[in-house]
């Protein structure tokens, strides 16, 4: 049986390397230790048991912008809905915690969140603090061929 929790610090190891293979192909950015430290709030885990089979991340940019980050599920388990359980938790948090407008997403998987009720948007409408931030860091920087798209909470 798959359960969602909040993730800990000491799930960072594995939440690292469940992730090592999607940065190497740039399809997940790169995010250090620490800096999952940072975020350790943020993030959402999927678990079969002990075993880390998925996560994802919800970053709050602002009272009306948070974006969902770093969403992935191990190979083996895909199929199940197990991305969209941990999207949709992300979602309700969002609501939860008041974000006035918007869910961000960007992801070269566009039709699993348009699924989810996300509508894609033109990337330049996104906030500059994000592109310099976060993108910069890509290895595909500034030929991005990921998608943007956004999720209107209210």
């Amino acid at each position: 049986m798959i359960t969602l929790s909040k993730a800990t610090l000491g799930d960072i190891p594995a939440m690292r390397e469940m992730v090592a293979s999607e940065i190497k192909e740039g399809v997940i950015l790169d995010r250090s230790e620490d800096e999952v430290a940072t975020n350790i709030r943020s993030y959402v885990l999927a678990k079969d048991g002990e075993k880390l089979v998925g996560y994802t991340a919800l970053h709050i940019h602002s009272p009306r912008l948070a974006e969902i980050r770093s969403l992935i599920v191990d190979q083996s388990y895909r199929g199940q809905k197990i991305g969209q359980r941990l999207v949709k938790f992300a979602l309700e948090e969002a609501k939860e915690l008041g974000v006035k407008e918007d869910v961000l997403v960007l992801t070269y998987s566009p039709q699993f969140f348009e699924k989810l009720g996300f509508k894609e948007i033109n990337k330049e409408v996104i906030p500059e603090h994000k592109i310099w931030t976060d993108c910069i860091k890509c290895i595909h920087f500034p030929v991005c061929n990921e998608v943007a798209l956004v999720y209107k909470v209210s």
